[in-house]
């Protein structure tokens, strides 16, 4: 509850930053510099919401699936049942345009954690990984000591993005990162789930509010964002404030997420 008060105040600031109240009818001889000032304003509202949105998400927990101390341990039994639903290495080669490249990075940083769970190995992930890194050729990610922890979409991976013009690209990462750490719940939500506590179930709420909020102003200026955004905005049924709630919404709301993901990684 208390991460969804905070959503609420960091949407009121933004709609408040957003508003210039009403503004006169313009003169048709208005000049084409005046538009073009006009238009550098809205941008920079929209990236100062942006830049906040970020800040939210960069200060949440990652979820137990991903998170190396404290997060999902399999017994041995557990790990002799070998999860068919990852992707494999070799579909980074489907990868056609940068944000698919870049959806395909944080994909696959995904699942090679979650194959590391069940002690498959992950090299042909870093080979994927790395290849794809270096045909981005973004410079933000050399301050990124593993390049297959991108998908964690930190606040420092923000800042060096936004420092080299690619923060549009950001939201391709952080978009895709949740779907992929959503689907592989919800194949085996039992066990998965047996790591959250009510936190991390309501954090889950609070990134889909977050890159909602996020996607839909940045599509209005950047069209490849669009698959993101029909991936995203069906998931907001998954509300939950409890493992609970977040365990039967997983259940009722499984082929969306299936097709949220058909939608990300071609």
């Amino acid at each position: 509850m208390k991460k969804l008060a905070m959503f609420a105040v960091v949407i009121a600031a933004l709609a408040f930053a957003a508003c210039d109240g009403k503004k006169s009818a313009q003169p048709v001889e208005e000049t084409d510099s005046i538009k073009s000032f006009e238009q550098e304003q809205v941008e920079a509202k929209i990236k100062m919401e942006l830049d906040s949105l970020a800040t939210a998400i960069g200060e949440l927990k990652q979820l137990p699936i991903v998170k190396d101390a404290d997060g999902i341990k399999l017994s041995d039994e557990e790990k002799q049942v070998k999860p068919d639903y990852l992707l494999q290495p070799s579909v980074a080669e489907n990868a056609a345009t940068l944000a698919e490249k870049y959806r395909m990075v944080s994909a696959l940083s995904v699942d090679k954690k979650i194959a590391a769970l069940y002690d498959l190995p992950t090299d042909e992930y870093d080979q994927a990984i790395s290849k794809l890194v270096a045909d981005i050729d973004d410079p933000s990610f050399k301050e990124i000591q593993d390049a297959a922890t991108i998908f964690e979409t930190s606040q420092a991976l923000y800042d060096n993005m936004n420092q080299n013009g690619r923060i549009n690209y950001f939201w391709q990462l952080a978009g895709t990162s949740l779907v992929e750490q959503l689907f592989a719940i919800s194949q085996n939500s039992d066990k998965f789930l047996a790591s959250f506590d009510d936190d991390a179930a309501s954090n889950v709420t609070y990134r889909i509010a977050l890159l909602t909020e996020a996607i839909s102003r940045l599509k209005q200026y950047d069209p490849s964002i669009e698959p993101v955004a029909k991936a995203i905005e069906p998931l907001d049924v998954l509300n939950a404030i409890s493992v609970d709630q977040l365990k039967t919404q997983l259940a009722e709301a499984k082929d969306k997420i299936v097709a949220a993901r058909a939608a990300l990684i071609k």
